[in-house]
């Protein structure tokens, strides 16, 4: 689901690959890893990077709210703040996310007039300090021009600000308000209150979801401390009630008016306020229960180094020898490894949809993004929360029927192509994640593939009747089976071809033959949209290839889209959900074309042959047909495995990387889409592509010296080390290879390197070699090579 932009920086390449290498140590180091995490990278031109305070897979996201394009919250290209919420998505496409109940803070009402504080969200957004801030693991502080520097830190389950205030013309009495709103202004119903005893702010609130149907309730219990209570109230709009102590508000309040309770303060004690904030979906007394479980000691600094402590422990199983790269290098990656841990979010215990002892993960954002790079991260540096995650997955099939393909704030996403959980499934079942009930997950796929559900625009497959009957989805097709939106034809035939090979690889080795059989046959659908004669040209020239996917018609005619279109070169922005006017989402014809990684073989031959495969290949990278900010993207980066050219893989990588992808807050080629593009790089960066869905992991270079990485499960190390590593990055060709010390012939290798652990050694040199390049050598397809 990413945003649509290139927005490259001129020059960047000379400054992360030019004369200035900085020398580092081995950031094995503890102490090292957490100083290369800028969470700032990706924050502005519409990169959407949560930039606040959280733990790994948190719950609780606190940040400054901006004006503007805020779909995380914070975005560093806008001007004001708006407020301080407590949960958040990252790099979302869509709308904007969550930022349920922001407070906000002012040093004093003028002329100590409650009616003239600042109430509206409009009202009160304050300028702020673009040299203030500060983003670390676990850590955000802002100025404001408004004399207030908010500090913020999480838990799992709550947030602590400690806000302090500079520059205030009159004596302090600060007011903190506590506003029932939500970035996306989608509020329906809430209820806001305040104790004028203790000063508890809670709230509750039904709100709709960024990217998908139905909605939410979500709960708030703010707590504060550091100094006396002067006055307690509510407010709506700019009208404020110090007489009443709870405000109710329905649809006869629009969603973009603020409303919610307020407590105004005595003079600070000290130098600073806190304000501890629990979160729950579940009730006011659970929000107020986390925060006073996770936060008893109201320990700002303390809650700060345990987040540090969290952050270091889940990225520190993975080391690396940096000598010689440079620091901006170094940040891209550990910053990427950070990202990418930022979602799925854990909710295990908040939700009040189902009862059940599994657990559950959500902002699954989408899962059409996060298939091809997130979840196969996650399997090697993180493989028991993978486990959670897709054990999480299963039960939501078990109370949902169907396995979502995007989901957040507890309701269904929309389905961007195929079923893509089937994806995930696979690709944790060849890798052997343990604790999962891999029968009920069979069973999960199967229905995916077999039962078209009433709406199949949040779950499951659309147009089942024609895929089983046809071989494919047709342009304009008559389904009458279940309802949705009928565009993506081309794209989802391919996914839907790739989806049922994934299952077929289940079936396997699950021993049901016949299952095997009939998935793989259906497997091979992505060819019934092939059309042989199709030629392309761009401006009126033509590119000299022909061939490429169409849309078809139900009677077996073709229908016609021009195959740059939706590329970055004609209608970028076309190829997204609306109802109708393309056959591919958000990508071309032309790029997915190449989409048939289980039978690269047979798609290779139908292209022309290896040296045509890898002519139009190039021709897809050096064209500006493809935008690497998307993820359909990334595997064609490493496509030329296939054909036996490797070494023009490893080249590709060092072309996006760092061109595209850099150490400022317009860092990122598009929205990191819960992380997305940070497993793009980190994967890259390593040396292993995993072909997701298969035990595949394509070879080319790190970027380091040397990378290991630990697996959690059984304790092994995996080394990949290169030898005559060139940190100018001239030398990226491997000449030979050796797996614990024996030749490896193949550019390939499977997931059992990583929990068996050994080393990996690649001989670097500057031109390509025949490593890698031999029939034997290429990785497994349905079909043989030529």
């Amino acid at each position: 689901m990413a945003s649509l932009r290139m927005g490259l920086l001129s020059g960047i390449t000379t400054i992360l690959y030019g004369s200035s290498i900085v020398a580092a140590n081995d950031l094995s180091n503890d102490s090292d890893l957490l100083k290369y995490v800028d969470p700032l990278i990706g924050t502005a031109k519409g990169g959407h990077v949560f930039a606040g305070a959280t733990l790994p897979y948190g719950m609780a996201k606190a940040v400054a709210d901006t004006a503007g394009e805020n779909q995380a919250g914070f975005a560093y290209d806008t001007e004001v703040v708006t407020g301080f919420s407590h949960m958040h998505d990252d790099g979302t496409g869509g709308s904007p996310s969550m930022g349920n109940f922001p407070i906000f803070v002012q040093a004093n009402c003028p002329q100590d007039d409650l009616n003239q504080c600042k109430w509206q969200q409009s009202d009160r957004a304050s300028a702020w300090d673009k040299k203030s801030v500060e983003a670390r693991p676990g850590y955000f502080g802002i100025s404001l021009a408004n004399g207030v520097h908010a500090e913020m830190t999480a838990t799992n389950r709550s947030a602590l600000y400690r806000f302090s205030f500079t520059n205030t013309s009159e004596a302090l009495s600060p007011l903190i308000l506590l506003d029932l709103m939500d970035l996306p202004q989608s509020r329906e119903n809430g209820t806001a209150s305040v104790d004028p005893e203790t000063g508890r702010l809670t709230g509750s609130g039904v709100f709709a979801p960024s990217f998908g149907i139905g909605t939410y309730k979500s709960h708030v219990c703010v707590d504060l401390k550091g100094a006396d209570l002067r006055d307690t109230g509510i407010w709506a709009k700019n009208k404020t009630n110090s007489a009443r102590k709870t405000l109710e508000i329905g649809k006869n309040l629009n969603s973009r008016t603020s409303a919610g309770s307020f407590v105004r303060l005595k003079a600070p004690k000290g130098d600073n306020i806190l304000a501890r904030v629990g979160v729950s979906f579940i009730s006011v007394q659970q929000a107020c229960s986390n925060a006073e479980r996770e936060q008893p000691d109201w320990d700002f600094e303390g809650t700060v180094s345990a987040a540090e402590s969290a952050w270091k422990k889940k990225l520190k199983v993975v080391s690396v020898d940096a000598s010689g790269v440079s620091s901006d290098l170094q940040t891209i990656f550990w910053s990427g490894l950070y990202r990418t841990m930022l979602s799925p979010q854990d909710y295990t215990g908040e939700n009040p949809l189902w009862k059940s002892d599994e657990p559950y993960y959500d902002s699954f954002y989408c899962i059409w993004d996060s298939f091809r790079s997130i979840h196969p991260l996650l399997t090697l540096v993180d493989p028991q929360s993978q486990s959670l995650m897709i054990r999480s997955l299963i039960d939501t099939y078990r109370h949902e029927g169907y396995l979502p393909d995007c989901r957040m704030s507890l309701c269904k996403g929309n389905t961007q192509g195929g079923s893509n959980a089937d994806v995930v499934i696979a690709d944790g079942y060849l890798k052997k994640i343990p604790g999962v009930d891999w029968d009920t997950a069979y069973e999960a796929v199967v229905k995916d593939a077999e039962v078209e559900p009433p709406n199949w625009d949040v779950e499951g497959r659309g147009g089942l009747k024609s895929w089983k009957n046809l071989g494919y989805i047709p342009y304009q097709d008559q389904d009458t089976d279940g309802k949705g939106t009928h565009t993506r034809s081309v794209s989802r035939t391919v996914e839907y071809a790739y989806n049922d090979f994934c299952i077929a690889e289940m079936a396997q080795g699950m021993g049901l033959k016949a299952d095997q059989e009939k998935y793989t046959k259906r497997s091979g659908n992505w060819a019934h949209v092939f059309k042989a004669d199709q030629k392309s040209s761009i401006k009126g020239v033509d590119t000299g290839f022909t061939g490429y996917l169409q849309p078809r018609f139900m009677n077996g005619t073709w229908a016609y889209q021009d195959p740059i279109f939706c590329s970055p070169l004609l209608n970028f922005d076309s190829c997204y959900l609306n109802p109708d006017g393309h056959e591919t989402y958000e990508g071309s014809a032309w790029m997915y074309t190449f989409y048939a990684p289980h039978d690269m073989g047979s798609l290779i031959k139908t292209l022309g042959g290896a040296e045509a495969f890898t002519s139009r290949l190039s021709y897809l990278h050096s064209s500006g047909l493809l935008y690497v900010g998307d993820e359909q993207a990334f595997l064609p980066v490493y496509q030329f495995h296939y054909a036996g050219r490797p070494g023009l893989s490893a080249n590709q990588s060092h072309f996006y990387i760092p061109s595209q992808f850099n150490t400022t807050v317009n860092g990122l080629a598009g929205n990191d889409d819960s992380g997305a593009m940070g497993s793009f790089i980190v994967l890259s960066m390593m040396g292993v592509w995993p072909v997701a869905g298969q035990d595949v992991y394509l070879i080319t270079p790190p970027y380091f010296k040397e990378v290991s990485i630990r697996n959690d499960l059984t304790g092994n190390v995996f080394t990949i080390r290169n030898i005559n590593f060139d940190p100018s990055y001239k030398s990226i060709f491997i000449q030979s290879a050796k797996w614990n010390g024996k030749p490896w012939t193949k550019n390939w290798f499977a997931h059992k390197f990583f929990t068996e652990g050994g080393v990996l050694e690649l001989e670097l040199g500057p031109k390509e070699s025949e490593w890698g390049t031999h029939r034997e050598d290429l990785p497994p397809s349905l079909s043989e090579y030529e």
